[in-house]
C-alpha cells in the first residue's frame, strides 16, 4: 500500500513496516490546523488493514518542535460559533481516539514543544520518547477551553490524578525530566541521539510477534477498565490466538535452534 497524505502539512511515508506519521507546519512549531487533524483518521484505518505495517511513529518536522498546539488563527473561524466548535472537537475527537484505538503499537517521538494538542496525541500514543530539550505543557486554563474526557483518562491514567491536576490547573510548562519522573514520557534521548533511540524501538517491536503485542496492547487497556467493565473472554481468546499461531510454533523452534525468530503476525 502507499500512504498519501490529503494535505501537505501532513507528511507520510513507509520505512520498512514502520508507518511514519509527521507533523509538518514548522512555521507554526506545527500547530494542528483542521486539515491536519484530519489526515491522521485516514492513514490510521489504512495502516490498521495493512499487514505489512507493525506500527506507526508520530513526529514533529523541524528541530524546533512535536506540536505546539491547536492553530490559534482558526480558531475564531473554526470554533466561535457553537456549531463550529462541536465539529471541531469531532474532528480532533475522532483523529485522538483514532491514535488510541489504533490495534497496533504507536510511537511519540518529540522533539521540542509538546503543547496543549500536542500532549494529547503524545498520550494517546503507547510510547513516547523525546530529546532533553523538550517541553510540556497543557494551557487550557490559559485559554478557557474545555478539555474533553478522553484527554483526561489518557492523561491520569499516565501521570495519577495529582499530577493531571498540578498540569492542568496551573497550565505551567516543564521539562522533559520532570515529564519523565511524572510517567508522561518513557525515556529521554541523549542530545542528538532521538533517532538512534526511536530506532532502538523500531527495531524490537517490529521484530516482536504481531499477534503477541496485539493482545498484550488489548488486554492492558482493557484491565484499566473497573472489573465489572473487563472483559475477560476477550482477554483470553487473544492469548488463546497466540499460542494456536504459526508464530508461537515459530518462537519455540528459533529457542530450540538458538536464532532469531522470524514472526509473520500468524
Amino acid at each position: 500500500m502507499t500512504y498519501p497524505s490529503t494535505t501537505e502539512r501532513v507528511k507520510s511515508w513507509l520505512e520498512g513496516s514502520v508507518l511514519h506519521i509527521c507533523f509538518n507546519n514548522p512555521a507554526k512549531h506545527n500547530a494542528l490546523s483542521v486539515d491536519m487533524w484530519e489526515a491522521v483518521p485516514l492513514l490510521l484505518d489504512r495502516a490498521e488493514k495493512d499487514d505489512g505495517v507493525r506500527m506507526v511513529v508520530f513526529s514533529g518536522a523541524g528541530e524546533k518542535a512535536f506540536v505546539s498546539g491547536a492553530d490559534i488563527s482558526q480558531f475564531e473561524d473554526q470554533r466561535a460559533a457553537k456549531e463550529a466548535v462541536k465539529k471541531y472537537e469531532q474532528m480532533a475527537e475522532a483523529a485522538l481516539e483514532g491514535i488510541y484505538e489504533f490495534g497496533k503499537p504507536t510511537v511519540a517521538a518529540i522533539n521540542g514543544y509538546c503543547i496543549g494538542g500536542g500532549v494529547n496525541v503524545a498520550i494517546s500514543c503507547d510510547i513516547r520518547i523525546a530529546t532533553p530539550n523538550s517541553v510540556f505543557s497543557i494551557p487550557a486554563s490559559r485559554l478557557g477551553l474545555g478539555y474533553r474526557v478522553s484527554a483526561m483518562r489518557n492523561l491520569t491514567h499516565l501521570v495519577g490524578p495529582g499530577n493531571a491536576k498540578d498540569i492542568f490547573f496551573t497550565g505551567r510548562r516543564f521539562d522533559a525530566a520532570e515529564a519523565q519522573r511524572i510517567g508522561l514520557i518513557n525515556r529521554i534521548a541523549s542530545p542528538g541521539d532521538l533517532e538512534p533511540l526511536l530506532k532502538e524501538y523500531t527495531d524490537a517491536i517490529t521484530t516482536g510477534a504481531p499477534l503477541t503485542i496485539k493482545a498484550g496492547k488489548r488486554i492492558i487497556r482493557e484491565v484499566l477498565k473497573p472489573d465489572a467493565d473487563l472483559d475477560v473472554e476477550m482477554c483470553r481468546r487473544l492469548i488463546l490466538d497466540c499460542f494456536e499461531s504459526e508464530d508461537y510454533a515459530e518462537g519455540r523452534r528459533a529457542f530450540m535452534e538458538k536464532r532469531k525468530p522470524t514472526f509473520k503476525g500468524k
